[in-house]
């Protein structure tokens, strides 16, 4: 009988198998692209199995629920935990002091939060960081709204006052387009997405924004042709996600 570590591993290699595909497609290696295999809502019995399966990277969304994953499976060396959700002021000492990266940076009142809060929990020590833009121009999203190109300058006070701050370290930017049944339509979001990376970096030269983390279990192939470098993949390696 297929037991379930055997099966998350079926499906990160299906999901590797894939990322290369799309990568050699557009000239890419596949060893270019990071699998964020997203975990939330999944107890830690499932995640151990996720690492036992060769994931190494683990994206969650809420802070309180993740901790707990964390000290249960804080003997296994060389995982990562990413945030990719949103979060709330009164939990952002839990992301500024146990994550290994944060994703979902989302606005300036955050970043300065949590950036008092790392200097004061990891001493001289930096929290990678991405900054979350809405390319879709959703209500429902956070993030800073990046779907009219022509608005892009006003972004960039702000930017300016994040790439000043001492202990984030803005790695690159995030985005969650709308959702579609066809992964075609997300292709636009992604490359507007890239677009706003590459007139970021010319304003910001001495910035390293290397980082694109875009694509999920619906659209990742897509995302990795459009430049992705992390790709977040929940129900196509773990199947639906538990109620919450």
């Amino acid at each position: 009988m297929e037991t379930l570590k055997d099966r998350i591993r079926h499906n990160i290699e299906a999901a590797r198998d894939a990322i290369e595909r799309a990568a050699q497609s557009v000239g890419r290696r596949g060893s270019e692209v990071r699998m964020v295999i997203v975990t939330k809502t999944h107890p830690p019995e499932v995640v151990e199995a996720v690492i036992h399966a060769g994931g190494r990277i683990l994206g969650e969304n809420y802070p309180e629920e993740t901790l707990p994953k964390m000290m249960a499976l804080s003997s296994y060396q060389g995982v990562e935990w990413h945030m990719i959700g949103h979060v709330q002021s009164r939990k952002s000492a839990i992301v500024a002091e146990h994550f290994d990266m944060i994703e979902s940076l989302d606005s300036l009142r955050l970043a300065e939060r949590l950036d008092r809060q790392v200097a004061e929990l990891r001493g001289g020590a930096r929290l990678p960081a991405l900054l979350e833009f809405n390319v879709g121009g959703e209500e429902s999203k956070h993030g800073w709204r990046a779907d009219d190109e022509n608005a892009w300058e006003g972004l960039l006070p702000e930017m300016e006052r994040l790439m000043q701050l001492r202990h984030l370290s803005i790695e690159g930017l995030m985005t969650m387009p709308p959702l579609y049944d066809d992964p075609e339509a997300s292709r636009p979001y992604f490359v507007r997405l890239r677009k706003l990376q590459d007139f970021l970096q010319k304003r910001f030269p001495q910035a390293h924004l290397t980082e694109l983390s875009m694509g999920t279990s619906a659209d990742y192939p897509a995302a990795v042709q459009e430049g992705a470098t992390l790709v977040r993949i929940g129900r196509a390696i773990l199947g639906p996600r538990l109620n919450r």
